[in-house]
């Protein structure tokens, strides 16, 4: 799941959410707005649900692909995203759409 919240003209606030039953040692966020790093954007695990979590400030007026890395190995999609656009591996790459979003308060 994702959610968004607009926090001024330029950025916004995404919460990037995995449910507690995927079983994994560790998730990471990797994307466009990290450079594809596999290890820049850990996900973490919330005390009150159990499930992956990790929030970003990111530029309004964008499109963002992403995926979800779980344990160094195993790429997922989130299909809860805005989009999915195929990559050139093969496969396909979520996408966060912020370029059509409610005006900042």
């Amino acid at each position: 799941m994702i959610t968004k919240e607009r926090l001024d003209a330029n950025r916004v606030r995404v919460t990037f959410e995995l449910p507690s039953n995927m079983w994994a040692e560790r998730v990471n966020l990797v994307g466009e707005f990290n450079d594809w790093d596999t290890t820049a954007t850990p996900m973490s695990r919330n005390r009150a649900d159990a499930n992956w979590r990790v929030t970003l400030d990111l530029e309004a007026g964008r499109k963002y692909r992403f995926r979800y890395l779980v344990d160094g190995k195993e790429w997922l999609n989130d299909w809860h995203a805005d989009d999915h656009v195929e990559n050139p591996y093969g496969s396909h790459d979520s996408v966060v759409d912020l370029t059509v979003l409610p005006p900042a308060p």
